[in-house]
């Protein structure tokens, strides 16, 4: 779906999307206050007379419900189980340009359907979105941004919605290296040159699958003098636990292990299409954590791409292994101003936080503060977890210079049954992030909707992290004396 600003008021016979953020106008006030239509909600309401709309409620009005509005006026003449009206019309007039483009935005992500082919395809969304505005210079810039904000959320979607046997570590890195077309220059290091580099993490997470492993790197050169800022992405197409095997119930769900690098990915094709001043980069570890003879086994002793050797304690926490060697691969190729990992990369922040917020964990505070403020300004909210010292001493190896996670069981108590994983992950990726200023977002729980809702089905991607990354870089890597 195209947007096209359109001065002037809505043309006839067209269907009608209307964000209000108090009472209906006269046109709509008798049928809403009949139906006990309440802005303040973020309810729709669809009508017929006097002409077919759609009244949508803004909620608190930030951002994150401006977006949720935009979406749910859009899905309430789009259900998606029937096609949509081919040209569809926004009322933007009284919004200020950036609110507009939220709304806008929030409409374009939810005409993301599944890439995944079937026999029936999904009904096509609308094909162009006229919003109905005062100044049509005035808003167009913020049109573009978001426009190119939403194409990264639909790329980052698209990738985690693909399962294992249509995305294994090749079709990704492919798919990675057709972002040349963005204007991205696009590095793709295969499984040789990963062995000959001394990558033993990630050639042991993906030794055994028929595929990969794969470091793909992603860089926009920007405009401004400065070093790039680097998201560091875990890409596990499919993650079975390896020789410490996952229960088979929900294991499908691991087709969605792959996130944190479709949204690293998704953020650069932003940055990419809205023309961003700032340099920046990103380094994703592409793998499928397979089971074979060829399989890392616990008690291993890999030695990682910045030389220290690390004991393997548990296959399926494989993640932190590709990520260490990412992280290490930045820092020596890429001279980052600033790092950020996204992961899917531990059960326990969803025991923490639920599906409600993604953990952020770091090194550096006012990367951490930047990172939580643009969190809270696109609706992906974080809240910060620690790395304590104790933390950091559980990862110590009789054998080698670290291991990578603690046993299950170790210990005593609650100390034993619940080990605080995601915090001795975090400690773990600090080792390997160094002295360059880090910030880690796990991204389990988050990565997918906990809910039906204006932007798809339960359980469909939810392209976390797109979003975010792209103001963070917008708020303070444009303008670098910010940070």
């Amino acid at each position: 779906m195209r947007l096209r600003p359109r001065p002037g008021g809505a043309p006839e016979g067209r269907p009608l999307i209307l964000p209000l953020r108090g009472a209906a106008p006269p046109p709509f006030a008798e049928a809403a206050a009949a139906a006990g239509f309440d802005a303040a909600k973020g309810e729709a309401l669809r009508l017929f007379l006097p002409r077919e709309a759609v009244l949508v409620g803004c909620g608190d009005g930030s951002p994150a419900a401006l977006l949720r509005a935009g979406a749910a006026g859009l899905r309430a003449l789009w259900p998606q189980d029937r096609a949509a009206p081919e040209r569809v019309a926004m009322d933007v007039r009284g919004f200020a340009p950036a609110d507009a483009a939220l709304l806008a935005e929030g409409a374009l992500i939810a005409t993301w359907t599944p890439p995944v082919p079937r026999a029936e395809p999904w009904p096509s969304p609308p094909r162009r979105l006229d919003l109905l505005c005062g100044e049509e210079e005035a808003l167009r810039p913020a049109l573009e941004a978001a426009e190119a904000v939403a194409e990264g959320v639909r790329l980052a979607r698209d990738l985690v919605a693909l399962p294992g046997n249509l995305l294994p570590p090749r079709a990704f890195a492919d798919r990675l290296a057709a972002l040349e077309e963005a204007d991205l220059a696009v590095e793709v290091i295969g499984p040789k040159r990963l062995a000959r580099m001394g990558a033993g993490g990630l050639c042991a997470v993906g030794g055994a699958a028929t595929s990969g492993p794969y470091l793909v790197t992603l860089r926009w050169r920007g405009s401004i003098p400065a070093d790039p800022v680097v998201f560091v992405g875990k890409g596990i197409t499919f993650d079975t636990g390896g020789v410490c095997v996952k229960p088979a119930k929900g294991m499908e769900e691991m087709r969605a292990d792959m996130a944190g690098a479709a949204a690293a990915a998704g953020a650069m094709l932003a940055l990419a299409r809205r023309r961003s001043s700032a340099p920046a980069a990103a380094v994703l570890a592409i793998a499928e954590n397979a089971l074979g003879a060829a399989s890392c086994r616990p008690g291993d002793v890999l030695r990682m791409l910045d030389g220290r050797s690390v004991e393997v304690v548990d296959t399926d926490a494989e993640g932190r292994l590709v990520l260490a060697d990412a992280l290490a691969h930045a820092r020596r190729v890429l001279r980052p101003a600033a790092m950020v990992t996204l992961a899917t990369l531990t059960g326990s922040v969803v025991v923490a936080l639920g599906h409600h917020r993604a953990g952020l964990f770091g090194s550096d505070p006012p990367l951490m503060a930047a990172l939580a403020a643009a969190g809270e300004a696109t609706g992906e909210r974080l809240w910060p977890l620690p790395i304590g010292e104790r933390h950091r001493r559980d990862l110590e190896s009789d054998i080698a210079d670290l291991r990578h996670c603690v046993p299950a069981g170790k210990g005593e108590g609650w100390g034993g049954r619940f080990l605080p994983d995601a915090c001795h992950a975090a400690a773990f990726l600090r080792e390997f992030a160094g002295d360059v200023p880090w910030g880690h977002l796990d991204i389990a729980g988050v990565e997918s909707l906990a809910q039906a809702g204006p932007f798809g089905p339960k359980g469909m991607p939810s392209g976390f992290g797109v979003r975010l990354l792209d103001r963070l870089v917008a708020r303070h890597f444009e303008d670098p004396h910010r940070l």
